[in-house]
């Protein structure tokens, strides 16, 4: 069943990696400016997060697995009007379109692979799932650019529709939810723990460890969807690499983070199994490496040399990937299991706000930039210095033992 999550996640993560493989493609056809490409992507990432705040309420209303065949479905449609009547209109509306559907995946999906694993072994299949946003780009990403190279940039687009819909089909033949999610009725959670008392939202909302936390990670997801949105260009428009070669070098970082993440979530569970408190495992642990990953980063525009380049930037996304699944891990921990979907959900819409923000502003500073990769080493140099401020936030105010028993204990109360 996490398997079954997992290409989801990578199907999710795919459609968001064609886009910036055919950004390229898009500009030229419709004489786009990169700060207008930037700004396709941020309103992308402002319908995932409108859409993230309604993943509670469609856990409430739907099953799992009603909801989340109907998002797959409207992901596998969403962009094929782009194919029949390309322009900037249609661009814009359909990517509006397939963000909203996407935003309350990312908390319906966790909850679903969550329902099948205990609250003290999530880390990995939180890796798992995060990795799969890395699996995409490692292996469909490249596949995509050679078929955007070979038969034109719609086809892309058209394959991405079409393995939807196969996913969908499979889903509907084998899904079955696990014993650890509460309030649903005995056909789809038999055997589900006792459901504890759910608390007032802002008890969850305004702890310190879930602001701490969504500062963040919403740094880090900027990163991720300029990586998704930009890096391709930087590598053709920035280091001189070939259009083909630019969409299959996206394998690089993803490779690194998929390291970093199954890696340091592995380490995470073992060391908690063994008795580590939770604020170590869950929180210190990934904010230091997103400090480190930040440092890596900050240096970019000093490097002159194009593998040099890809190298760091890799090393620097990888190290400081590890934060997405252990912070989501993290973050369940402190609701009722009743509300983790409502909980994740909001957590990951305000996630999403990075990648409101970090195309639109990375293709400003590409169009205000006196060379284009100076712009998008500058870019990435910023990214750097955020994630590296938030980091230190989270290992100051992060604690998730505290702010359950302080969630709980006002319940119990």
């Amino acid at each position: 069943m996490t398997a079954l999550l997992v290409v989801l996640y990578i199907i999710n993560y795919g459609d968001k990696a064609a886009f910036g493989i055919i950004a390229q493609s898009l500009k030229d056809e419709l004489s786009m400016s990169a700060a207008q490409i930037g700004l396709v992507g941020s309103l992308f990432f402002f319908a995932f997060t409108v859409g993230g705040f309604f993943a509670g309420a469609l856990n409430k209303w739907l099953s799992l697995r009603t909801v989340l065949f109907v998002l797959a479905i409207v992901w596998a449609f969403a962009m094929l009007p782009l194919v029949f009547a390309a322009s900037v209109g249609v661009l814009m509306v359909s990517r509006f379109v397939l963000g909203l559907a996407e935003g309350p995946s990312s908390a319906l999906i966790h909850t679903a692979a969550y329902s099948w694993h205990e609250p003290g072994k999530r880390g990995f299949p939180s890796a798992l799932l995060s990795g799969a946003a890395s699996v995409s780009k490692i292996a469909l990403a490249p596949l995509l650019a050679w078929i955007a190279y070979s038969f034109g940039w719609r086809s892309a687009l058209i394959f991405m529709s079409v393995i939807g819909i196969v996913w969908c089909f499979i889903w509907l033949r084998t899904w079955q939810v696990g014993p650890y999610v509460p309030g649903k009725s005995t056909s789809e959670n038999a055997g589900s723990q006792a459901e504890e008392p759910r608390v007032p939202w802002r008890r969850i909302l305004l702890t310190r460890t879930f602001i701490s936390l969504t500062l963040l990670v919403a740094s880090l997801y900027a990163l991720v969807t300029v990586v998704l949105t930009w890096l391709p260009s930087y590598f053709e428009v920035g280091l001189g690499y070939s259009r083909l070669n630019s969409g299959v070098l996206l394998a690089a970082p993803s490779l690194a983070g998929l390291i970093g993440m199954v890696s340091g979530t592995l380490l995470s569970d073992r060391l908690s199994a063994k008795g580590w408190p939770t604020r170590a495992v869950r929180i210190v642990f990934p904010a230091l490496c997103a400090f480190i990953g930040g440092a890596v980063l900050f240096i970019v525009p000093i490097i002159t040399t194009p593998l040099a380049a890809v190298i760091v930037i890799s090393i620097g996304y990888g190290i400081g990937a590890v934060v997405l699944p252990l912070a989501n891990a993290a973050v369940s921990q402190i609701c009722p299991p009743a509300q983790t979907a409502g909980t994740l959900g909001v957590f990951l819409a305000l996630m999403a706000i990075g990648g409101l923000v970090g195309p639109y502003v990375t293709g400003l500073i590409v169009d205000a930039a006196s060379d284009p990769g100076l712009g998008y080493a500058t870019a990435f140099r910023i990214m750097g210095i955020v994630s590296g401020v938030c980091a230190v936030l989270a290992i100051v105010l992060a604690d998730p033992d505290r702010d359950k028993q302080l969630v709980r204990g006002k319940a119990s109360a």
